[in-house]
């Protein structure tokens, strides 16, 4: 009998960006409000953009 499995690859959890790595623009994400919500399993997070232009997740 022949067996074939799937091996998915690996994900690479480091902190630093990787070449291959999605990019999407933060105007394109938060929109103009400058604030959405991310839905991650069951929990609800807030990504948003200070007055001083940084970004804050919190839950």
């Amino acid at each position: 009998m022949d067996t074939c499995a799937t091996v998915e690859p690996q994900k690479d959890n480091s902190p630093r960006p990787l070449p291959n790595d999605r990019r999407i623009d933060s105007v394109a994400l938060l929109g103009k409000e400058g604030r959405i919500i991310i839905e991650h399993g069951e929990q609800q997070y807030l990504l948003r953009q200070t007055q001083a232009g940084k970004l804050i997740l919190t839950k």
